[in-house]
């Protein structure tokens, strides 16, 4: 029951008594209405005040505590929303950084394949741009200087290093240089010396032709004079 109803009550009751009073009054000759510091109105005005007072304290009460549980919950609400907003944003970094690196690997991949393909068709080309052994007139000797001319126009130039490196081992780049223990014979030391006789039959005089076995030899078997010289290094021999 709200403050008004219960006031508005409190009075219709003590006006009801009062009048009742008055009547009793009458009534009993007195003629005499009842004085308002007759007990009966003090009660009716007492109920008034003890109905008001408690009833505003749990209005207010009810209303605070109401107030405390809404702010709770909506700075619970608020916890939760942060944390669940912390946990996405990382869940998303981790994915971001998983995916940049997955499209750096990728194009690292491309980079190298495409700079292999780049490096494999220069060796063609510079392949194909060296001298066949037959482009050199054929002379009754030669020199180191004159054989080594003959074979940076034949070796690729990113190989002839190694070429150059492993004939320095085996024959001084005497292209008649002979092992009298195993026979092996020219410049790359061929053994048996009669397997550069696919090259050429001049392979005994002519140092092209020995170049071109040599040549020939170190790209089937091991990929390249780079290969080779690699192999002979570890192992003294190729």
């Amino acid at each position: 029951m709200s403050r008004i109803s219960v006031r508005g009550f409190a009075v219709a009751s003590a006006t009801a008594v009062t009048t009742v009073g008055a009547v009793v009054g009458v009534a009993a000759g007195g003629g005499q209405q009842q004085s308002p510091s007759d007990p009966i109105e003090a009660t009716a005005a007492d109920s008034t005040l003890l109905a008001d007072i408690p009833a505003g304290q749990q209005a207010v009460a009810q209303t605070a505590s109401l107030t405390q549980q809404a702010d709770v919950q909506s700075t619970a609400a608020d916890a939760e929303a942060k944390k669940s907003a912390e946990e996405a944003a990382r869940k998303q970094a981790a994915q971001d950084a998983k995916a940049k690196k997955a499209a750096a690997d990728k194009a690292a991949a491309e980079k190298l394949a495409k700079e292999r393909e780049a490096k494999k068709k220069q060796e063609i080309a510079s392949r194909s741009a060296t001298r066949d052994s037959g482009a050199f007139p054929v002379k009754a000797s030669y020199t180191i200087s004159e054989v080594q001319a003959m074979a940076r126009q034949m070796i690729p130039g990113d190989q002839f290093q190694c070429f150059s490196n492993i004939v320095d081992h085996e024959s001084g780049w005497n292209y008649q240089a002979t092992n009298p223990s195993s026979g092996s014979y020219g410049l790359v030391q061929a053994l048996p010396a009669s397997k550069m006789a696919s090259a050429g039959a001049d392979w005994k005089t002519n140092p092209a032709t020995q170049i071109k076995w040599g040549l020939g030899y170190m790209n089937d078997r091991y990929g390249s004079p780079c290969e080779a010289w690699s192999f002979w290094q570890a192992n003294n021999y190729y």
